[in-house]
């Protein structure tokens, strides 16, 4: 049989049995602990810094070097590193092949959730790559990594344009984040049924907390991509770190700052919650 006749390999197939693995289940798991474990040491460095004089705001690529610089501290950013890498692992199943099923559920929303995924999977790769650089002594403790990126990217042809449509984007996640907070849809991901009533009460507050409090995090970097686009000015862009110490600036700022720090402490334990009893869906 000539070569042009010869049936193109079917690349499908091992992928979704690779997504569909027993190791998947474990990875995404370990993937929403690590997540958790980031934004809890966020949550509290900036709740330390809302009410005490201990405290800081940083980003997520802080929150590494804090665990780096703590006792074990190799270990436990290699553990989060791994963790991290799942989680990238798992988003892309999630914007690949939809376990969930999203799209069988006639939503419109559902192609941007998935392109969601994907970018989810994009930026914790970052923060991944991030994690190893530092195990290996490559790695940046300083600098902002959100002024960085902007500051690339307006660099290029429409640089501007397309700053300015990832602010707009983040808005429309953090709107997203609100509506999920207010409606508690994120408890459909949940096997609810394995806790109580007064369990599942505490589960549906964590969570609404801390996706709200996420919602105005994400606010706050979508507006500030947007003014660095109209500006032209990468330096207004703001990551996490630059978000919560705008909280801070403003009048009543530690109370501001405290009372979404601690949500953010919740979106940690929820997450934390996540990976012991969300629904990890497989692939047909």
């Amino acid at each position: 049989m000539s070569r042009q006749n010869s049936p193109l390999p079917d690349l499908e197939t091992p992928a979704r049995a690779a997504a569909s693995h027993p190791w998947m289940e474990k990875l995404a798991r370990w993937g929403y602990a690590a997540k958790g474990v980031v934004y809890f040491i966020i949550g509290l460095l900036a709740t330390q810094a809302a009410f005490t004089t201990g405290g800081k705001t940083t980003d997520s690529q802080g929150a590494l070097v804090e665990i780096l610089n703590q006792p074990f501290g190799k270990i436990l950013l290699a553990a989060i590193a791994i963790g991290l890498s799942g989680y990238v692992l798992w988003c892309l199943v999630q914007a690949i092949f939809d376990p969930e099923h999203s799209r069988k559920k006639k939503e419109a929303i559902a192609p941007l959730r998935r392109i969601g995924y994907a970018l989810s999977a994009l930026g914790y790769a970052g923060l991944a790559l991030t994690a190893v650089k530092l195990l290996i002594g490559r790695g940046s403790t300083g600098g902002d990594a959100t002024k960085d990126w902007t500051a690339r990217f307006m660099s290029q042809p429409f640089g501007q344009w397309l700053v300015g449509l990832a602010g707009l984007a983040v808005i429309g996640v953090a709107i997203s984040y609100f509506y999920q907070a207010y409606k508690a849809s994120f408890q459909k991901h949940l096997q609810l049924h394995r806790l109580s009533r007064t369990q599942q009460k505490w589960v549906k507050s964590l969570g609404r907390f801390g996706i709200a409090a996420r919602g105005v995090v994400f606010g706050i970097i979508g507006t500030f991509l947007c003014l660095a686009a109209l500006n032209s000015n990468p330096d207004e862009a703001r990551g996490i770190g630059g978000s919560l110490a705008v909280l801070a600036n403003q009048p009543s700022g530690p109370w501001i700052l405290g009372i979404v720090a601690t949500g953010l402490i919740a979106y940690s334990l929820y997450c934390l919650l996540e990976a012991r009893y969300r629904s990890i869906a497989k692939p047909n």
